[in-house]
């Protein structure tokens, strides 16, 4: 299944299941590397739990998902306006001091990452800072009725770099803080583009 169709299908389940997760920690290391009120897009931001954070503590942000019903369930949650948009659809030009993709990007195949990285490189600032957070492990395909990619820390850092638009700054490895899933681990990295 589609990805967006997927997220529209079941926006409910996927918003109950994710909207009180804690990323607290993560962000920190995220708003440590920009200012505040600096301008932040939340890319695949889902349930919105993410933007609001970011709105609550004084920065500009901008709320993306491609499906309709979570943008929708988003809005309520943050009552900021969500932008309904795929990642192939952005077309910034340095509108960003920093994107935020937590775990917004697992479902894209691998070969089209370059693209959109390169698309997020667009929609930065010079010097803007990117965080990506991608699952941990050695096999892709489909899980159910969705397409998973999973990488190791070293594939993962040089597909970001690969394009030279990024350098990677910081990188760590993290529990999935849903409580279902206690095996998980995520790839966190920072970069900034050069």
């Amino acid at each position: 299944m589609d990805p967006i169709d997927y997220y529209n299908k079941y926006a409910a389940n996927v918003f109950e299941s994710t909207v009180e997760l804690d990323t607290e920690d993560t962000i920190r290391e995220f708003l440590d590397l920009l200012e505040e009120g600096d301008t932040i897009l939340d890319l695949g931001c889902g349930s919105g739990r993410d933007s609001r954070i970011f709105y609550d503590l004084g920065y500009d942000v901008t709320p993306l998902d491609g499906a309709e019903e979570m943008c929708r369930l988003a809005e309520v949650h943050t009552g900021l306006d969500v932008l309904q948009m795929t990642y192939e659809e952005m077309e910034f030009d340095g509108a960003f001091d920093g994107v935020w993709a937590y775990q917004s990007l697992i479902h894209i195949p691998k070969e089209e990452l370059p693209g959109i990285f390169k698309r997020i490189a667009k929609a930065l600032e010079e010097d803007g800072i990117f965080f990506l957070s991608m699952k941990l492990g050695d096999s892709d395909g489909f899980r159910g009725e969705r397409y998973f990619n999973a990488f190791s820390e070293k594939e993962l850092c040089s597909l970001l770099e690969a394009d030279g638009y990024f350098k990677v700054e910081k990188e760590w490895v993290a529990k999935d803080t849903r409580a279902n899933h206690p095996d998980s681990r995520f790839i966190h990295l920072l970069a900034r583009k050069k």
